[in-house]
């Protein structure tokens, strides 16, 4: 590993979000994605983005309150969930929940913003970014339900998606490496954990600066190591684990072409020749 190259996002954003300069590159990437100034007042500690040593661990998220008091859950998932959507609405549910207090009005939920980006193809569609928000439409008219002038004067907001969580979901194997655009540019940065001298967003400069593995301690480097290493393994593992289940796919497929064979009346070495199996294996059938 060179170590002038440069540190993967998701363990970044897991060990190194302790000082202000290291903000600044989250704040970058934010503000690339929400199409806003985002200004980073605190990393929140909670149950899910606790420092755990154990690397194996295939998600890494982490729980971010900006400027406005918005929440953000920034979340990444190295290999296939099918039931990832439904953490997605755990993870927004769990939060408004836990920071709001007994006895405080509804009005002061927070609002919060889950970003997913995720190294498996996540449901089905030929896009690699996804944004999802809550509009009421009517099922007559097909208009657009907005909040009245007296809610807007008291809550500040003119729309109801602005008060319901938002998702927005990075594919990152599904991008081209064509990068079009600033947020394109931190997405291949997720991809190929490379960033070009031409690339422009915003806090991409700071990353490529600030987040080099030479950068890091001797210890840290080491444990960096151990965590790029645990990738590969987990991913080694999910292509074995895929592998042996089409393996047993096909034997299954064989066993059923051979026990109709034989119920027809083939020969045994016919069966044998058509199917690739063991004599045994076909007597026991």
């Amino acid at each position: 590993m060179n170590n002038r190259s440069l540190i993967r996002f998701d363990w970044a954003i897991k060990r190194l979000l302790r000082n202000k300069a290291d903000f600044s590159v989250l704040e970058g990437f934010l503000s690339e994605l929400l199409k806003d100034e985002i200004v980073i007042q605190s990393i929140l500690e909670s149950e899910s983005n606790q420092r755990i040593d154990t690397d194996k661990f295939n998600c890494v998220d982490i729980l971010v309150k900006n400027s406005k008091e918005e929440l953000v859950i920034i979340e990444l998932q190295n290999q296939n969930e099918y039931d990832y959507f439904h953490r997605m609405a755990y993870g927004t549910s769990k939060a408004i929940t836990e920071y709001i207090s007994i006895g405080e009005p509804y009005k002061n939920i927070k609002k919060v913003f889950s970003i997913n980006i995720v190294y498996f193809d996540l449901g089905q569609g030929d896009d690699y970014v996804y944004h999802g928000k809550t509009d009421f439409i009517g099922i007559h008219k097909l208009d657009k339900l907005m909040l009245s002038a007296k809610q807007t004067e008291l809550l500040g907001k003119a729309e109801p998606f602005q008060i319901f969580p938002e998702y927005y979901v990075i594919k990152v194997n599904q991008f081209n490496d064509v990068a079009k655009d600033s947020l394109d540019q931190w997405i291949y940065y997720f991809k190929n954990n490379e960033i070009k001298d031409d690339f422009t967003a915003k806090g991409i400069g700071e990353a490529k600066e600030l987040w080099r593995v030479d950068n890091l301690s001797a210890e840290e480097q080491l444990n960096y190591k151990k965590h790029i290493e645990n990738l590969r393994y987990g991913a080694s593992m999910a292509w074995t684990m895929k592998v042996d289940a089409e393996d047993r796919v096909r034997k299954d497929e064989k066993l059923q072409i051979a026990k109709e064979l034989k119920n027809n009346g083939a020969t045994l070495d016919l069966i044998i020749k058509s199917t690739g199996l063991s004599r045994d294996e076909i007597e026991s059938l």
